[in-house]
């Protein structure tokens, strides 16, 4: 567990230093399995809303986490283009490569 949580703080700062002018992630939950991460900003109107959503799973893959977006838990907007979005993720551990035998000499 503690592990995930440095693992997801370290996410956290890359997504928020690379998108940060555009949107800022913060985590407002974590148990078990899930994590809640909560977007605000003015976001890019040319990138589509789902595809920060999906830039914290490859920046978590970076840090050897799986994190997969499950649903988008509750959505706020106004007029001037600014929202606030909290996301529901699935937390994991990214498998490890295994070689049996290896070293073992035959």
């Amino acid at each position: 567990m503690k592990e995930n949580v440095e693992g997801l703080t370290k996410v956290i700062a890359e997504f928020n230093r690379l998108h940060g002018s555009e949107a800022e992630a913060r985590i407002l939950a974590l148990g078990g399995d899930e994590v809640i991460i909560e977007f605000e900003g003015s976001f890019c109107a040319t990138c589509g809303l789902y595809d920060y959503f999906d830039d914290i799973k490859w920046e978590a893959m970076d840090f050897g986490l799986d994190l997969e977006p499950v649903e988008v838990i509750e959505a706020e907007e106004d007029e001037f283009e600014h929202g606030r979005y909290v996301v529901r993720y699935r937390l994991g551990r990214m498998p490890s490569l295994s070689l049996e035998g290896a070293g073992a000499k035959g």
